[in-house]
């Protein structure tokens, strides 16, 4: 016999909640089932018995699956951990590397998910209109986002410590020197573990400092 959370049974015997044998389930059967399980267990709960009913039906009995239509997974809307202002200005402070403190400022004051900011060009930069273009951002989409006048201070003052023609926050695997002529942005994995540190550093307790700061900078 192979062990099944359905009904609490072993297959082939008749479990209590649905009154017979699984064999041949009916859709009213299955509905009753699932949405009494739903109703008094976690969705990790119900998926346990759902994808061992599925074995059963497809190894077991040899029959076609197809993903019962009244089955659904519950809607969860979670509030993210965000950092507060007086955080980030903490974040900010704590960070020595300077590349680094530009980036993470660039990111809270404009809105930009941490892909935006590296991908960030001198030519997005429209000091005119005050404001930055941002492009290939979610959705394949580009658009606009204001720039603060401190934002666009603090931007051209770092710019001016490497000259790269091209990008705003080039990597600096070869020093200032090396910065002026690279190809490449600042490095996904190391401005991530830099924050990380710099947040637990800061006494942030949020699940995950990390990911606290990145979904405050981001546009609703």
């Amino acid at each position: 016999m192979i062990s099944c959370c359905l009904g609490r049974c072993q297959f082939g015997q008749p479990p209590a909640a649905v009154g017979g044998p699984i064999d041949n389930l009916s859709a009213a059967q299955l509905t009753d089932y699932f949405s009494d399980l739903i109703a008094s267990h976690s969705w990790s709960a119900v998926k346990l018995d759902l994808y061992a009913f599925k074995f059963y039906t497809l190894h077991v009995l040899g029959k076609p699956w197809t993903m019962p239509h009244f089955i659904k997974p519950p809607k969860v809307s979670r509030l993210p951990d965000i950092v507060t202002v007086e955080e980030a200005q903490a974040l900010f402070s704590a960070t020595r590397t300077l590349s680094y403190r530009v980036f993470y400022f660039t990111l809270y004051s404009l809105g930009l998910r941490l892909s935006e900011g590296l991908a960030l060009k001198v030519a997005d930069i429209d000091a005119v209109r005050h404001r930055v273009h941002i492009r290939d951002s979610k959705g394949n989409r580009d658009r606009f986002v204001p720039l603060p006048e401190a934002t666009l201070s603090v931007l051209r003052r770092f710019w001016k410590t490497h000259h790269n023609p091209e990008l705003l926050f080039p990597n600096r695997h070869g020093g200032l020197a090396g910065a002026r002529s690279a190809r490449t942005p600042l490095d996904r994995g190391g401005v991530q573990k830099t924050l990380h540190q710099v947040a637990i550093d800061c006494g942030l307790k949020k699940r995950s400092p990390r990911t606290a700061f990145a979904t405050a900078t981001q546009p609703t």
